[in-house]
C-alpha cells in the first residue's frame, strides 16, 4: 500500500508517495482537488515534471474541470534514488499504479506519457488491463514507441556495442562518469538538439530548461534505463487501448522515435485520434505545448463525453 504525504499549496499541491518498495516519488497536483477527472502526465527519460509545465498550463487554464497529477521517476527530479536494478520498465509501470493509488483512487482517470512515460503508460496497460475502461478511461501515446526502439532513427544507437562498454563504465566508476556527462552534455548539445527539437528554431529558454533537466539527472539513472528500451514491446497493449479514447501523437522531426511508431500504434488502436505536428522533434511537449494540450483537451473530451473549450477552438467530443 502506498502512504502519502501532502503539503498545500495555492498553485499547486506538493505529494510525496511511496512506492511498495519504498522508494519516495515526488507528486505534484494542479487544479480541482475534487475534480471529477485525474489527468497523470508522464514523463521522459532523463527528465521531470518541469518539462509538462507548458501543456499543465494549458489544461488547468482552459480545462478547469480536471485535476492534473505530474511526477517525477525513481531516480529523476525530486524522487528518490533506487537500485539500479529497479530502473525498468515493468517496476515504472507499477510506480504510476503506486501514485494513483494514492492521490486518485477513485474516479475516472486520463494517462498521457511522453517517450519513456508513454511506454510507462503501455506496461502499466498491459499490467492492469482489468482497470482499462473501468480506471482508466483515455490514454495519450506523445513521442514513444510500443515495440522496435532499436530499429529506427537514433534507437539504433541502442544495439552498439559500446552501450554496454558505456554502461559497465558507469557501474565501475558512477562519480568519474557522472563529471564526463556534464561535459559530454555540453560538447554534444548542437547533436542533442537536432534530435530533441527537430528542424524547428526554438527559445533559448526552452533549450535551457531541457540541458538543465539533462544535466541533472544521474548518469547511473541515464545508464541503467537504457537497457530497457532496446527490447522493449508492449504491442500486446494497443488491442486493449481499442476500447477506450486513444491519442497518439508526435512530431514530424523526431529522430529518437520517429514518426513510423505513432503511425504504427495508431493503426492498431481502433478510432485512434493520430496527430502529426510538422516539424516538430522527440521534445515536441516543449516545442508546441499549446497544439499538444489541444490534443490531449480532445482526448480528455472524448474520454468524459463532453465538449471541451480551448481558448477560440472548440474540440468536440
Amino acid at each position: 500500500m502506498s502512504n502519502i504525504s501532502t503539503n498545500a499549496h495555492p498553485a499547486q499541491r506538493r505529494v510525496s508517495v511511496s512506492t511498495g518498495d519504498g522508494v519516495r516519488l515526488a507528486v505534484r497536483e494542479y487544479g480541482r482537488s475534487d475534480a471529477d477527472l485525474t489527468i497523470v502526465l508522464v514523463h521522459g527519460h532523463c527528465l521531470r515534471t518541469a518539462s509538462w509545465a507548458a501543456v499543465r498550463a494549458a489544461l488547468v487554464r482552459d480545462y478547469p474541470g480536471a485535476r492534473v497529477v505530474c511526477y517525477d521517476h525513481r531516480g529523476h527530479g525530486d524522487s528518490a534514488t533506487a537500485s539500479r536494478q529497479t530502473y525498468n520498465l515493468e517496476q515504472l509501470g507499477h510506480d504510476l499504479h503506486d501514485v494513483i493509488d494514492a492521490v486518485a483512487p477513485t474516479g475516472p482517470v486520463v494517462l498521457v506519457g511522453h517517450s519513456m512515460g508513454g511506454m510507462t503508460v503501455l506496461t502499466y496497460v498491459s499490467r492492469y488491463r482489468h482497470e482499462v475502461g473501468t480506471r482508466i478511461v483515455g490514454v495519450g501515446l506523445v513521442a514513444t514507441a510500443a515495440s522496435g526502439l532499436a530499429d529506427a532513427g537514433f534507437g539504433r544507437l541502442l544495439r552498439n556495442p559500446s552501450i554496454s562498454v558505456f554502461q559497465a563504465a558507469v557501474r565501475r566508476a558512477p562519480r568519474l562518469m557522472q563529471h564526463a556527462k556534464v561535459l559530454a552534455c555540453k560538447a554534444f548539445a548542437p547533436v542533442v538538439r537536432a534530435a530533441e527539437f527537430g528542424d524547428r528554431k526554438v527559445s533559448p529558454q526552452v533549450l535551457a530548461l531541457a540541458e538543465a533537466m539533462h544535466n541533472a539527472t544521474s548518469i547511473v539513472t541515464m545508464a541503467s534505463f537504457l537497457s530497457a528500451f532496446k527490447d522493449f514491446d508492449r504491442t500486446d497493449a494497443l488491442a486493449l487501448l481499442s476500447a477506450i479514447p486513444t491519442l497518439v501523437l508526435c512530431g514530424s522531426a523526431d529522430l529518437m522515435t520517429p514518426p513510423s511508431h505513432s503511425v504504427a500504434m495508431a493503426a492498431a488502436v481502433d478510432y485512434a485520434d493520430f496527430v502529426m505536428i510538422g516539424g516538430a522533434g522527440h521534445s515536441v511537449i516543449l516545442e508546441r505545448p499549446r497544439l499538444v494540450a489541444e490534443a490531449i483537451a480532445r482526448l480528455v473530451g472524448r474520454a468524459s463525453g463532453e465538449q471541451v473549450e480551448i481558448g477560440s477552438l472548440a474540440l468536440a467530443a
